[in-house]
């Protein structure tokens, strides 16, 4: 099992950068296919973005976030980011890291595919 431990949140203004860090440990982080989601109160939990397994050289992004938005992994460091640019309001929300063990599937977008979790990263945007 992995464990993952989300930092990096904060209050940002419209515009603004925040680089959100999903720190894992308990396994061997390069075989763990990485992903982010996010979720306000009363609202759906939503996929955000994801990268594969070892290389993470395949990635995938929601419309929403797509070109703003950045992921990356360090392997040897057992760390996962998301890189956020030009934050908007409509990008507040509880941030959360998740992973899968082995590559994505073509159903990457779907929280049930990522068993493990971290507690979470606030992500505030003031307009």
């Amino acid at each position: 099992q992995v464990q993952l431990v989300e930092s990096g949140g904060g209050l940002v203004q419209a515009g603004g950068s925040l680089r959100l860090s999903c720190a894992a440990s308990g396994g061997t982080f390069s075989y763990y296919a990485m992903g982010w989601f996010r979720q306000e109160p009363g609202k759906e939990r939503e996929f955000v973005a994801a990268v594969d397994w070892s290389s993470g050289r395949t990635t995938y992004y929601a419309d929403s976030v797509k070109g703003r938005f950045t992921v990356s992994r360090d392997n040897p460091r057992n760390t996962f980011y998301l890189q956020m640019n030009t934050l908007k309001p409509e990008d507040t929300a509880a941030y959360y890291c998740a992973a899968r063990w082995g590559p994505l599937n073509t159903q990457a977008t779907q929280a049930t595919q990522y068993p493990y979790w971290g507690q979470g990263t606030q992500v505030t945007v003031s307009s």
